[in-house]
């Protein structure tokens, strides 16, 4: 048996998996977010302590046996956050999360170093420029820092006691130099940091550790229990849907939006605001083109329209027949890729008295799905373009929003079979990696597909001019900003 467990923004969830890989049982629980001012984002680490706890107390109670069989844990997490430990491996501060914006200016001004040497354009939400903003903000609180972890690092320091964290994670923080997977002596300096601040490096498949015998007694655990390194949400989703070959990619359909494609070598677009990441299995990289609003924007609208996204979607009916005259541009929470622009903000385009609901939802499915096209746009793989995308995430139940999101990337989109395929099942394969030395490669394979949805072809040329206007929207809804 082996576990994974998913440090997310709001559940952390953890998945018991068998020998065949079959999930044999589920447990999550929500998380708080805290947001002290606008724009910032925090979260007390010792929430994620307390509900890995719960999680695991619930698993070993509804499945004894199976929890004493366990062999192998994976962790998957949140990436970019900042969690402060001093000497004694104590919490500092709130760890400030991934879509926290106050270090704009410490990520600007260090911005074209970090393109140079990591292939990636420094932004806010990354954690380097927090390490810097707590540097210049909170400075008796930098002098005590000791070590930086990742959220799903700081859980595997309460389960082992190593501070250790995976390339895929690090690869997140800026202090990573991503083509040598090692860290950056010229990074680390440039934010006032060195390595002994940092965590020992590991492949997401490798051992880090072993559980604490304590905690493996609490949970039924009968005998050593490997932690593996793990890896960052999307690319240990990646390990769950079997995009680990270059070549291969998902498409996730959550709060935020994101394209990924795996390649057998670093390449960045820094140009492009593209995330340039190893990978969480040996000798393989990502590219990953990010939307910070996807489906919370049709959660935003049925917000607004109270109505269930559920019953927004339902009323568009299977296939879409063509562009809405509405456009929709979906940068509520700011965006990342193509742009790297926390203060822009969305728009409705377009809107006339004869516009209901229903054209409403249309434009805001379009609008996610041309801001796809615009991360598929930029990424700049090798050699072995992705020939389809598999599709996760809450979005991608609705045949419709999948027809238009494969008419508008004119590629395919494949469904899987019903399953878990998300970042805890990744979790769990990477954990059954570290703990049997088997085969990346082999164990994470792609699951079986429902069904492939086809672009339109009668369609493409309509919404390619759609996403033309769209694109060129971005620079003056941008000049119109209330200054």
């Amino acid at each position: 048996m082996y576990l994974g467990i998913d440090i997310g923004t709001s559940s952390l969830k953890a998945v018991l998996i068998d020998d065949g890989q079959r999930i044999v049982g589920s447990r999550s629980m929500s998380l708080d977010v805290s947001r002290p001012h606008s724009g910032w984002s925090e979260q007390d680490p010792e929430s994620w302590w307390t509900a890995c706890g719960a999680v695991l107390d619930g698993l070993a109670a509804d499945h004894r046996a199976e929890m004493a069989a366990v062999r192998g844990i994976g962790l998957s997490g949140q990436m970019h956050g900042a969690t402060l430990l001093d000497e004694a491996d104590k919490v500092l501060r709130p760890c400030i999360l991934w879509n926290d914006g106050r270090s704009a200016a410490e990520a600007a001004e260090i911005s074209t170093v970090s393109e140079r040497v990591t292939g990636n354009i420094a932004m806010p939400g990354f954690t380097a420029p927090k390490l810097m903003w707590v540097r210049n903000h909170e400075p008796e609180i930098f002098a005590r820092v000791r070590t930086v972890l990742l959220p799903k690092d700081y859980v595997r320091l309460r389960l082992t006691g190593d501070k250790a964290s995976d390339m895929s994670d690090s690869a997140g923080t800026l202090w990573l130099e991503t083509a040598k997977r090692a860290w950056s002596d010229e990074m680390l300096a440039l934010t006032g940091m060195d390595r002994s601040q940092m965590p020992e490096l590991f492949e997401g498949s490798a051992a880090t550790g072993t559980l604490n015998a304590e905690l493996a007694s609490r949970w039924g655990m009968t005998g050593k229990v490997v932690v593996a390194g793990g890896g960052g949400d999307n690319a240990a989703s990646g390990c769950g849907v079997g995009a680990v070959a270059p070549g291969t990619g998902f498409i996730s359909i959550g709060t935020s939006g994101v394209i990924f494609v795996t390649a057998d070598r670093y390449r960045g677009n820094p140009a492009g605001a593209v995330h340039a990441f190893c990978h969480a299995v040996p000798g393989t990289w990502h590219q990953m083109g990010v939307s910070l609003s996807s489906a919370g924007c049709l959660d935003w609208l049925g917000h607004i329209l109270e109505a269930s996204p559920g019953d927004l979607v339902d009323a568009l009916g299977d296939k879409p027949e063509g562009p809405s005259s509405i456009l929709f541009l979906p940068y509520l929470s700011g965006e990342r890729t193509p742009h790297n622009d926390v203060a822009i903000r969305g728009a409705f385009v377009g809107l006339d008295q004869a516009d209901d609901r229903r054209a409403m939802t249309q434009a805001v499915l379009e609008g996610v799905a041309f801001a796809f096209k615009d991360c598929l746009d930029v990424l700049t793989m090798p050699l072995a373009e992705p020939r389809r995308l598999l599709a996760v995430g809450g979005g991608s139940r609705s045949r419709y929003w999948l027809s238009t999101i494969a008419t508008i990337l004119g590629m395919p989109i494949a469904v899987p079979e019903d399953g878990d395929f998300g970042a805890a099942f990744g979790a769990a394969r990477l954990g059954l990696i570290a703990a049997e030395d088997a085969d990346p490669f082999a164990v994470c394979a792609p699951p079986a597909i429902r069904e492939t949805i086809d672009p339109i072809a009668g369609l493409s040329e309509a919404y390619a001019a759609a996403h033309a206007t769209y694109c060129d929207l971005y620079p003056a809804i941008k000049e119109a900003m209330p200054r």
